[in-house]
């Protein structure tokens, strides 16, 4: 695979979804969790959906229970405290795995094409950031402590090195 274009992954409402339906726009891929120390980024990320979205950028959320459990919700209630709790209009997807034998096929590939710390593939904790270009390519990753605020420069770099044709 070349190309997060060529994945399908299930919404947040159990309907299939092609990722190729975002070509054209920067992504910001993020396995999210609703009772974690990080889980205030969903504001932050939020800010950036509602200040970037016109022109071609969409945060891809990712609920994710690996670590310390702290995604336990079914995806109804994921949804409702995301809704809820931080005004989450960016497009949610069903719970999945990142790491281990049964990670997610979008997850292994990420991990593969921008390894983290030290060459290490395995996602670290929540809210690990993926910015991906309109090519669908990925062009960094971001540790979880890493704020949505912080990651403006390279949104924006993004949108202006690959304004749509």
């Amino acid at each position: 695979m070349n190309s997060i274009h060529e994945f399908s992954v299930a919404g947040i409402d159990g309907q299939e979804r092609s990722l190729a339906d975002y070509a054209g726009q920067v992504l910001l891929v993020v396995n999210v969790a609703s009772h974690c120390g990080f889980t205030p980024q969903y504001e932050g990320l939020q800010a950036l959906q509602r200040d970037y979205a016109a022109r071609g950028f969409s945060v891809l959320g990712f609920p994710c229970n690996q670590f310390g459990r702290q995604e336990p919700g079914n995806e109804a209630e994921i949804l409702g405290f995301c809704e809820t709790r931080y005004g989450v209009s960016f497009p949610m997807f069903a719970k999945i795995e990142v790491n281990g034998a049964n990670a997610h096929p979008l997850y292994r590939w990420l991990k593969s094409q921008k390894p983290g710390m030290l060459g290490t593939e395995a996602i670290k904790w929540n809210f690990t950031k993926f910015l991906v270009g309109r090519d669908g390519r990925l062009i960094r990753r971001y540790a979880p402590a890493v704020t949505p605020q912080s990651l403006r420069p390279d949104i924006e770099s993004a949108l202006q090195r690959d304004e749509p044709v």
